[in-house]
């Protein structure tokens, strides 16, 4: 029996896995992605290696703890004119963030990992990108009063594209899933070859 474990706190990511089927347990891996961020930017590292760090470390330490499952790390940085966005803190700062945003293309680097014993053994990294539309502030002021405050906060640059934040975004190009938190269909793809089945329940 191999259990599946996935480590985060994410609730994109285990609605994706939960609705392809999967049996698994959520155990949060718990670490300080703003320090861990602000260390690799001063020491020159870029997104895309950001968010490879930040998988391997959360799927290594959850690992480590559970070493006969296969545990699942993920991460997603967001870029936009060479800065990068984290989640707003407040409505204020999503409105500082919508209007830096405006009109801008993103590219959301997106890393997922399967460890076990500690070691990761598989790794796959998306770089899906979207377009967004040119914001007036009563654009934003309408996208914020449709939206739930929670789910602002809790989207990296205040935008939830399976909410009504889809009516600020031209165009997506790349893995949708991967937009979402999760590249879901590689990942799938790993577990069957994996575990050596046609279809994954968690268990093997």
């Amino acid at each position: 029996m191999t259990r599946l474990i996935l480590a985060s706190a994410s609730s994109s990511r285990a609605r994706l896995l939960r609705e392809a089927g999967l049996t698994f347990s959520v155990v949060p891996a718990h670490v300080d992605e703003a320090a861990f961020k602000e260390a690799a930017k001063a020491e020159g590292l870029g997104a895309l290696d950001v968010a490879m760090a930040l998988a391997e470390l959360k799927a290594g330490r959850i690992s480590a703890r559970h070493p006969e499952a296969l545990v699942i790390g993920a991460d997603q940085m967001l870029v936009a004119g060479g800065r990068w966005y984290d989640k707003p803190r407040d409505l204020a700062e999503a409105r500082t963030q919508l209007l830096a945003l405006s009109g801008a293309q993103e590219e959301l680097p997106t890393a997922v990992v399967v460890a076990k014993e500690g070691a990761v053994i598989w790794r796959h990294l998306s770089r899906p990108r979207i377009r967004l539309r040119s914001f007036t502030p009563e654009l934003i002021e309408a996208y914020l009063a449709a939206e739930r405050e929670e789910e602002v906060v809790g989207a990296v640059g205040a935008i939830r594209i399976e909410g009504p934040g889809i009516q600020l975004i031209a165009a997506i190009e790349g893995d949708y899933f991967a937009i979402l938190g999760l590249p879901l269909l590689p990942l799938l793809a790993f577990l069957r070859d994996h575990l050596q089945t046609a279809w994954i329940s968690g268990k093997a």
